[in-house]
C-alpha cells in the first residue's frame, strides 16, 4: 500500500460499514432471486467464462439453480448486495438497475433493525470531526430506507454527524460508477483528490471511488484474509482497481488517518527554513477589531453605487468557490455584508475586497479609502486575539528572531492600536512596523512585505515568515518569495482550509504550514532550529 494524503473529508458506505442490516438484506435479496424469471433476468446471469474468480462461478450457477443466496454466504454475511449484482450481472447495467429496484420493493417487507457495524463508531466519526475533518455517507441504499435507518440506530442522532448524504435515488448511476461520489463533492463544493477517501467494505466501493479519483480504504470488517483481499482485487487489466489501504476496524482507521496528519506535519517542518525574522499580521492574528471592522465594511457596502462599484463586482461565476460566490450575489442585492459572514466573525477585510473585486486593483483601492472613512467612526476598541502574545515575541527575539507587524490598515489606526492594546501598547516589541498606507500597493500585492525587509535590510528568502489568517495573506508571503505561514484562529476545518486553498492553476498559492495558536508556533520554530542545530553538529568540518 502507497503512502496516503492526509483526508479533508471521509466519505463512509452505510451498510456492512457503518451499519448491520445484513439479515434484511439477504431476506429481500432471496425474494429478489426467486422473481429472476418474472424479471426476465435468469438469461441475463453472468457467463461461467466472465466470472472474476472460481467462486464468482459457482455463485452464479448456484443462483440460476436455486434462484436465492448460497447459505454458506448468508451465514458468513460477508458480501454486500451492491457485489452480489455485480457478481451475478456483471457489466449489464440494465440488469443491475432492474435487480435493484426488484430489492428496493422487497427491502420495505424486511428493513427496520439496524446496528451499528461495531461498538464505538460514533466515537471514531466524532473524534474525525473534532480534528476538522469533514464526515458524510455515500450509500446504494435509497433515501426511504436510509433515513429509517439513521432514525432507528442507537436511538437515532446518528443523521446530525453527517456533512454530507448521497444515497442511492441523489445520482442517476450507482456505485460501481462514479456518480455518487462526484454527487457528494458537488455537495461539499470539492474537487476529486486523494485527500477525499471513501471508506467501503465492497469492491464496487473501490471501483467507484478509483473512477471517482480518490482515496479508497477497503473497510475490511468481515475480516477476510490477505489471500482473500488479493484474489478479490487482482489487479488484472480487467480488474484493474485496488484499494489504496485495508482497515480492520474503526480504531484502526483513526490511527491510520492521525499518523498520516503527523507524517504532513513532519514533512512541512523539514522543509521550513529557520526564520531570521517573522512578520506578522495585525487584525484577526494578533488583535482582535472585528466589530469596528465588520460595521466600516457595511457603511462603505452602502456607498457602492456612488462609488461606482457596482459594476465593477466580480461575476459570480468567476468566484473562486460557492461560498464566495453567494457573497458576491448577496452583497451585489443588498449592499451589506450577509449576517452570517459578521456572525461567523472569521473573514477580514481584505479578503472580502478580494472576494467581491478579485483582480480589479483599482477597485479594490476605492474600497479600501472608502473603508478608511468609515472606520473613523467605529475604531477604538482592540484586545489581544491570544493571551500570550507580548510573551511569544519577546521569546523570539531572545532566539535571535526579528519580528515585524504589518497590515493594510492605515497608519492613523495601526499606531492608535498598537499603542492602546493590552492597556500599554506593543510598539517596543516590533523591529518594524508597516501600515496600508506606507507602500504603493496593500496585500496581497508582496509590496508591504518588501517594504519592512527593507526596514530591516533584508532580502526576501524563505528564512522571512510571514504569519497571517486569510488569504491575501498567504498570497502576499508567496508573491513576495518568503515562507507562508497561515494562523488558523478562526478554527476553520481540513476541507475548508482545502476550499480557500484549492492550489489551482487559478488559484495556486497555498500556506508552507498551518498553525492553530501561536504556541504551537514557537513550539515549532524551536523545533526547526533545533533541527538545523543538530544536522550542522553532525554534518563535520
Amino acid at each position: 500500500m502507497r503512502d496516503l494524503t492526509p483526508p479533508i473529508l471521509i466519505l463512509f458506505d452505510w451498510h456492512a460499514t457503518l451499519a448491520d442490516t445484513m439479515e434484511a438484506m439477504y431476506a429481500a435479496m432471496d425474494d429478489m432471486l426467486a422473481e429472476l424469471d418474472e424479471l426476465n433476468l435468469r438469461a441475463r446471469l453472468t457467463p461461467a467464462a466472465s466470472s472474476k474468480t472460481d467462486e464468482d462461478r459457482r455463485l452464479v450457477a448456484y443462483v440460476k439453480a436455486h434462484r436465492q443466496v448460497h447459505p454458506k454466504l448468508r451465514a458468513e454475511k460477508k458480501v454486500s448486495r451492491t457485489d452480489l449484482l455485480e457478481v451475478l450481472f456483471g457489466p449489464d447495467e440494465e440488469a443491475k438497475h432492474l435487480a435493484h429496484q426488484a430489492f428496493n420493493r422487497h427491502y420495505r417487507d424486511h428493513y427496520g433493525d439496524v446496528l451499528p457495524f461495531e461498538p464505538g463508531i460514533r466515537k471514531v466519526i466524532e473524534a474525525l470531526k473534532a480534528r476538522g475533518i469533514k464526515v458524510g455517507i455515500l450509500t446504494n441504499r435509497v433515501h426511504e430506507f436510509l433515513a429509517h435507518e439513521l432514525e432507528e440506530i442507537e436511538d437515532g442522532g446518528w443523521d446530525d454527524l453527517f456533512e454530507i448524504i448521497v444515497a442511492g435515488d441523489d445520482s442517476k448511476r450507482l456505485k460501481p460508477w462514479p456518480d455518487p461520489v462526484y454527487k457528494a463533492l458537488q455537495l461539499a463544493d470539492l474537487r476529486p483528490d486523494a485527500d477525499i477517501w471513501y471508506v467501503g467494505d465492497s469492491t464496487t466501493d473501490t471501483m467507484s471511488a478509483k473512477t471517482a479519483g480518490i482515496t479508497n480504504v477497503f473497510f475490511n470488517g468481515a475480516r477476510w484474509e490477505p489471500d482473500w483481499i488479493s484474489k478479490i482485487f487482482p489487479g488484472t487489466p480487467e480488474h484493474p482497481d485496488k484499494p489504496d489501504c485495508v482497515v480492520n476496524g474503526f480504531a484502526e482507521l483513526l490511527t491510520l488517518v492521525e499518523r498520516c496528519w503527523a507524517q504532513k506535519k513532519e514533512r512541512d517542518l523539514y522543509r521550513l527554513a529557520v526564520p531570521s525574522v517573522i512578520l506578522f499580521d495585525w487584525h484577526a492574528t494578533l488583535v482582535d477589531t472585528l466589530d469596528a471592522m465588520y460595521h466600516a465594511v457595511d457603511d462603505m457596502l452602502m456607498q457602492l453605487e456612488p462609488l461606482g462599484l457596482v459594476r465593477r463586482l466580480i461575476d459570480p461565476r468567476q468566484s473562486k468557490n460557492v461560498d464566495d460566490q453567494k457573497l458576491v450575489e448577496y452583497v451585489r442585492e443588498n449592499y451589506a455584508l450577509h449576517p452570517k459572514v459578521k456572525a461567523a466573525r472569521k473573514i477580514s477585510r481584505t479578503d472580502i475586497f478580494e472576494i467581491l473585486f478579485g483582480d480589479d486593483f483599482e477597485a479594490k483601492q476605492t474600497a479600501h479609502e472608502a473603508f478608511n472613512i468609515c472606520y473613523r467612526l467605529h475604531y477604538g476598541a482592540v484586545e489581544p486575539l491570544e493571551a500570550d502574545i507580548p510573551a511569544m515575541l519577546k521569546r523570539l527575539r531572545a532566539l535571535g528572531i526579528k519580528t515585524g507587524v504589518l497590515s493594510n490598515r492605515d497608519r492613523e489606526f495601526l499606531e492608535h492600536e498598537l499603542g492602546a492594546v493590552d492597556g500599554v501598547g506593543w510598539i517596543d516589541l516590533f523591529d518594524t512596523i508597516v501600515a496600508g498606507d506606507d507602500p504603493q500597493r496593500r496585500k496581497p500585492e508582496p509590496d508591504p512585505i518588501y517594504k519592512a525587509l527593507e526596514n530591516l535590510g533584508l532580502a526576501p528568502g524563505s528564512d522571512c515568515w510571514y504569519v497571517g489568517d486569510s488569504t491575501t495573506d498567504t498570497i502576499a508571503a508567496k508573491n513576495a518569495g518568503t515562507t507562508s505561514i497561515f494562523y488558523n484562529g478562526a478554527k476553520w476545518d481540513k476541507a475548508w482550509l482545502a476550499k480557500i486553498f484549492p492550489g489551482t492553476d487559478r488559484h495556486p498559492h497555498q500556506p508552507d504550514l498551518v498553525v492553530d495558536d501561536f504556541r504551537e508556533l514557537l513550539r515549532i520554530v524551536e523545533q526547526v532550529k533545533a533541527r538545523v542545530s543538530a544536522a550542522e553538529g553532525t554534518a563535520g568540518p
